[in-house]
């Protein structure tokens, strides 16, 4: 394989940060309305439960992106879903200092209070939504290879 291929496979576009930065902030707003009464009111029951977590995920992707803007998808996923689910796991932890953390709203928006696994599939979901979504725009932005 000639180095001009592979060369062009690693150096990506840079995602534009004014573009990701409403991104983050339409994201935010959508997981906090999950959580409202409004919400649990009048959308499907499995959206107000599971919604919030995904979001989150994409939420983690965007952050990734918007510090990285020319990380590849692959390893913006990757590194998505492993912050997903260390902080998941994290929930299993329980010491004064991480339980006063979590008792605060910020705290518990950002590390959650208890450990589930349905959150960890909700996190999957989200990290594939964000990469897939990301994927599809990059594609659109490249040029034809000829």
């Amino acid at each position: 394989m000639s180095a001009a291929p592979l060369a062009r496979a690693q150096v990506l576009p840079a995602r534009g940060r004014l573009f990701v930065l409403p991104l983050m902030l339409l994201v935010v707003a959508l997981g906090l309305g999950s959580r409202t009464p409004a919400a649990r009111e009048s959308l499907p029951r499995f959206l107000t439960d599971y919604a919030g977590d995904s979001l989150w995920a994409v939420m983690v992707y965007l952050c990734l992106v918007f510090a990285l803007p020319r990380l590849p998808v692959r390893l913006a996923a990757a590194g998505a879903l492993a912050i997903s689910v260390l902080d998941e796991l994290s929930q299993l932890v329980h010491t004064p200092w991480l339980d006063a953390l979590r008792a605060n709203r910020l705290g518990a928006l950002v590390l959650g209070r208890g450990f589930l696994w349905s959150d960890l599939v909700c996190y999957a979901v989200g990290v594939a939504l964000a990469a897939g979504v990301d994927l599809l725009r990059l594609a659109r932005r490249r040029p034809p290879l000829s």
